[in-house]
């Protein structure tokens, strides 16, 4: 892990500029201990709006994956989306190669499109 200054409150524009720059942002509920990969205004689990940023692993388990066959406009047909598990938390993100539910991954890239960018992951051997 890298040692960022991690913003008080995770907003969607602090969460794209530390994923732009390598670093997977995250929130810990500080009373049932629940994360998230992304910003939420309130814990998912118990509702808690006491939430805190956290830095969260870059290597990870695909803990799902599937290839996209009909894409949305804009984007190319066959990409591959995957679960990965980061600790406690998921995130989903796109993978560069052919992987399994269980296979490691780490973040090796971001893709980006209209400005709104998303991790990307590899294998690792």
């Amino acid at each position: 892990m890298s040692q960022i200054e991690l913003p008080e409150s995770l907003t969607y524009e602090s969460w794209s500029e530390s994923l732009k720059n390598g670093t997977l942002l995250g929130q810990e509920c500080a009373d049932c201990g629940h994360q998230t990969a992304a910003p939420k205004a309130a814990c998912v689990r118990c509702g808690s709006r006491d939430i805190a940023t956290i830095e969260l692993e870059t290597t990870g388990e695909v803990y799902s994956e599937t290839t996209i066959a009909v894409s949305p406009l804009g984007f190319d047909a066959g990409f591959k989306l995957a679960v990965v598990q980061l600790g406690e938390a998921k995130t989903v993100g796109r993978v560069s190669d052919d992987v399994e539910i269980g296979d490691t991954v780490t973040l090796s890239d971001v893709f980006e499109h209209e400005g709104q960018p998303s991790p990307v992951f590899e294998s690792v051997e």
